[in-house]
């Protein structure tokens, strides 16, 4: 008999995993200053989204178990204020939210998939914290792929099936394409 609880976390690890590889490959495409572009006066950059990621990755994962995801050193609010910082230190964030995400992932046991966390006092199983999760990463590093795509423009080098190569596709793997990421120069 499959074991669902652990198919549940490791296809929950698989699913944020590639996420978080959409985003390194979408802003592995921009320059420096593009971290910091918005589209309009209401838009966020992708400094900011990357910022408010870490912001709920260190609230929701860290002491996961044990206390309520948002904690009360965290100041949701000030993840998006306007911010004048460094790639580097975006990245930074970046890598730091994703490792606290994993080391969490990566201690739960397939006993506590049904164990209740809470999310603003209120309770959920474990798993519904993780969909949760999951479904908030998927929609902001969307947002981060857009604003990439939309910044390099002619520049992008596409995450998915390239246009024009979806039948090519359905018979194989068409050159240059690899799961996630697409170098029409392979």
């Amino acid at each position: 008999m499959i074991d669902l609880a652990s198919h549940y976390l490791d296809e929950i690890r698989r699913q944020l995993r590639g996420h978080k590889r959409m985003g390194d490959a979408a802003m592995a495409q921009l320059e420096d200053k593009d971290f910091f572009a918005t589209i309009d006066a209401e838009a966020n950059s992708v400094a900011i989204l990357v910022k408010h990621i870490f912001g709920n990755a260190r609230s929701r994962f860290t002491d996961f178990l044990t206390s309520d995801g948002e904690k009360p050193d965290r100041f949701r609010d000030r993840e998006f204020e306007v911010l004048t910082t460094s790639r580097r230190e975006v990245m930074g964030w970046w890598e730091d939210g994703w490792a606290i995400v994993f080391a969490t992932l990566d201690s739960l046991k397939p006993d506590d998939v049904l164990r209740t966390v809470t999310i603003r006092q209120e309770p959920h199983t474990v798993l519904q914290a993780l969909n949760r999760v999951l479904a908030h990463y998927a929609q902001h590093i969307g947002q981060i792929v857009f604003l990439a795509k939309h910044l390099r423009s002619s520049e992008w080098k596409t995450l998915s099936v390239p246009r024009g190569k979806s039948e090519e596709y359905k018979t194989g793997s068409p050159k240059g394409f690899t799961r996630g990421t697409y170098d029409p120069k392979a």
